[in-house]
């Protein structure tokens, strides 16, 4: 199996942006974690949370101060229901484990959807394949380099 730290680096060259995996020396399993750990926003940090939608994954690349309005996205996106998958799915999907999941880096390509909440900041930072790697993207690339719809994630 490929290490997920490497396979997020590699992923982030060959969609021509940098490479800035921060490894640190702390797990960070919570955007909260996260945010403290970097000094940022925790808006400011996406998470990459994988959905069930009949058996195929979406990833939601959620604001960390956002929580998912599922009924919401899955009626944008003309789903009946999409539901939180468990940990095997997860790791099936990404090759990488719940807490540490990256936007790129997958076995196969995953339809994701960009929370628009984060293009109000101008560094966002995303997991990088485990629990304790990050890496800093502007909204326009990470949109770009995931072929993300971007939509509103929460009502309200």
């Amino acid at each position: 199996m490929t290490n997920p730290v490497a396979a997020v680096r590699t992923a982030l060259l060959e969609r021509g942006v940098a490479d800035t995996v921060t490894v640190l020396d702390d797990e960070v399993p919570t955007a909260a974690d996260a945010a403290r750990m970097l000094d940022c926003d925790v808006a400011a940090i996406a998470n990459s949370l994988v959905f069930n939608s009949g058996g195929s994954p979406l990833l939601i690349l959620a604001s960390g101060a956002a929580r998912v309005d599922t009924k919401l996205v899955a009626a944008e996106l003309g789903m009946d229901r999409i539901r939180r998958a468990d940990a095997d799915f997860v790791l099936t999907h990404t090759g990488q484990a719940i807490g540490g999941v990256a936007p790129v880096g997958h076995p196969a390509p995953i339809r994701t959807v960009l929370d628009r909440s984060l293009a109000g900041h101008p560094v966002l930072w995303a997991g990088a394949g485990d629990h304790r790697a990050m890496f800093s993207i502007g909204f326009e690339d990470l949109r770009r380099i995931t072929s993300a719809v971007v939509m509103d994630v929460r009502a309200g």
